[in-house]
Parts: C-alpha cells; structure tokens; sequence
C-alpha cells in the first residue's frame, strides 16, 4: 500500500464539527486546528456557517455544511432554503442527507427530485454537493442504487453516514460506491475513522474525502472515541 504523508492524509479530510452541544468557542477552536493542520474542509452546522467563513478567512481550508442534518426528512423546499443562505453565509461544499424513508419506500423520483433542489441552489455558485446515503440503513444493492440516484441528480459526491445514525463506513460500501459511480463523482467514507489505519485505508482503496471527527487523534497516530 502506498505511503500517504500526514499533508496528503489532512487534504483529504472534511473536519466535522457537528454535535449539539459545541459552542461558539468551539467553532473557534476548531477552525484554528483546521487551519494549523492542513485540512480540505471544516463541516459546520448550518448556524455555524458564517462565524466558520470569518475565522478560516484568508486560509485555503473551506467551509462545508450539513443539509437536512441529521435525519434528511426536511422537504425538498426546506433544504434549498437552508443550501441557499449557507452559501450566502459562506459555504462552498454542501452535505446534504438524502430522503432515507423515501428511498426505502422506494420513491425513488421524490429522492431525485429532493437532491436535484439542492444541487440547483449550489451549481450557479460553483458549490460541491456531497449526498449522505446513512448507509447502515441499507443493503449494499441499495448502496448501488442510491449511488446511481444521486448521479443523475446532478450532485458531486456520494458519502456513506451522518455519524449520528447506524453504523459507519466500511470498505465494503465504500467498495460500492467506487464501483459504481467511482470516476464520475466522488466517493467520501465518513463515520468510524478514528485511526490512521482506517484512513490511509480507504484512501488507499480510493475515497476522496474523508469525514472526520477526531482529525487530531487521526493524524497524530492515536485512537479516537465517539462515532464520527
């Protein structure tokens, strides 16, 4: 396997700062770490957005946000009104849960269509859309399908997990979306990378971008705790 560098590891990484209870300072805090560390993206709660853009200005670290986060059951309209004032606040990559009732229900035109208001919020503006599957709540045929959806919606990336619901990544989904819409869009593990090893792992196997907590811990070759 191919010796990555902690540079090449960090550029890969969407520092994800998500949990309900994380304060202004915290936002704070974190962005100076993204920063100091060589980070791609700092992941943000839609709140959070413009406090993040002021604080990694003038850096090359970007500021990602979730959309319809954590659950992805906000209506379609909800979502490009939460994607269209993140931009507006800042953000220049969008993470957006995708309708995982909805899919399971197999509606898979509501699916479309819910992702498809998204990506024409972001596109005029040059915005990354990543599509959060929660993949623990599928099958891996589901994986494919939901992969192939999010394709023809126009979006940019497949992601695996919230790190707020069942399971996490696992490279045999991340297989999946390699297989499947690899090359074409994307494909970013997230939830459960809490070591080194997971990480180079699956950049290794091909993922683009990582979801990350505990980027720390990560780079610096220790073991994280928690879900994402």
């Amino acid at each position: 396997m191919k010796q990555y560098s902690l540079s090449e590891v960090a550029a890969a990484i969407d520092h994800a700062v998500l949990k309900p209870n994380f304060t202004d300072a915290d936002v704070e805090r974190h962005a100076q770490m993204c920063v100091a560390r060589g980070v791609k993206s700092m992941c943000v709660r839609p709140c959070d957005v413009a406090l993040t853009a002021k604080c990694l200005a003038g850096s090359p670290v970007l500021v990602s946000v979730v959309i319809g986060f954590p659950n992805g059951h906000h209506r379609p309209e909800v979502k490009a009104l939460e994607a269209e004032l993140a931009i507006k606040d800042g953000a220049r990559e969008l993470d957006m849960v995708m309708n995982i009732g909805k899919f399971l229900a197999g509606d898979y035109d509501y699916v479309r269509r819910d992702i498809a208001a998204v990506v024409a919020v972001a596109k005029p503006h040059g915005v990354l859309v990543k599509v959060i599957q929660e993949s623990g709540y599928l099958t891996l045929e589901q994986v494919a399908k939901a992969c192939l959806i999010t394709e023809e919606a126009g979006a940019d990336f497949v992601k695996t997990s919230t790190g707020f619901g069942p399971g996490s990544a696992t490279p045999e989904i991340v297989a999946v979306m390699l297989k499947t819409v690899g090359g074409r869009l994307g494909v970013k593990p997230s939830g459960g990378i809490r070591d080194w090893q997971a990480a180079v792992g699956y950049l290794a196997q091909g993922a683009n971008r990582l979801g990350v907590g505990s980027t720390e811990a990560v780079l610096d070759g220790g073991d994280a705790s928690g879900n994402y």
